[in-house]
């Protein structure tokens, strides 16, 4: 009996936990929907086009990609294709996704809608299946809620807000994420590639077309895996050598 009542607390103080963590990583970035209206605004789109591409696209990263290079001018299709490849990203999260929350095949669209960086990483740091369901459904729902009412807000009130650079707001969102990446580069090869990304990134951004740069930052990992596997073949060839 009183194992049992001892299991029933580690279960409650594990699921308070995990509340708390997907409720503060849903509001730190759903409240970056504000920058996002705004921006989206002030490169032309409409609202109802702005609460459509959250509604429906709902992928932070790619959405301020578009914008943020329809913005500075950049080519419509430059800018669609920085944001498709960005959100190319979530169609690799949603297959390590659906071994860890084995959820049942009738639900497995509505989640999938909610596949982005925030519940991904949410749901990969809890320590079994249940926890990651409730981490991964917690962070969904605030977010995508919290998201599209400050996006919104964000493009109806656009001229009252101002340049959101001078709020901080733009930051928000990039940072939150950097926030919940940076404990996940555990190996050498996921820090070598990610730092490899940014320094192109970077180092393109004033030489290229607004979108461009992300589609280059992009090459970081084929690159860094070409590389690992001459090394290995290498390694392999004198070890044979030496036999």
């Amino acid at each position: 009996m009183a194992g049992q009542g001892s299991t029933g607390q580690d279960s409650a103080g594990q699921d308070s936990a995990v509340l708390r963590d997907a409720l503060g990583v849903g509001v730190a970035v759903g409240l970056s929907g504000f920058a996002f209206g705004v921006t989206a605004a002030g490169s032309g789109l409409s609202v109802l086009q702005i609460c459509a591409l959250s509604l429906l696209v709902f992928t932070g990263a790619s959405q301020f990609a578009l914008v943020g290079a329809i913005a500075a001018g950049g080519n419509p299709l430059t800018a669609a294709a920085g944001a498709f490849f960005l959100g190319v990203r979530n169609a690799f999260y949603g297959l390590r996704l659906s071994q860890l929350l084995a959820l049942p095949r009738a639900l497995r669209p509505l989640a999938a809608h909610w596949v982005i960086d925030e519940t991904t990483a949410v749901a990969l740091a809890q320590p079994n299946r249940r926890a990651a369901r409730l981490g991964f459904t917690v962070t969904g729902l605030t977010l995508y809620v919290l998201w599209n009412l400050t996006t919104f807000l964000g493009a109806a009130g656009a001229e009252a807000i101002g340049d959101t650079r001078a709020w901080g707001l733009d930051a928000a969102s990039p940072a939150v994420f950097l926030a919940l990446l940076a404990p996940m580069l555990r190996s050498t090869t996921e820090r070598v590639t990610a730092g490899l990304a940014v320094v192109l990134g970077l180092g393109f951004l004033p030489v290229l077309p607004a979108g461009v740069p992300v589609l280059v930052a992009a090459l970081a990992a084929p690159a860094v895996l070409w590389l690992k596997g001459r090394r290995i073949g290498d390694r392999e060839r004198t070890k044979g050598e030496d036999r």
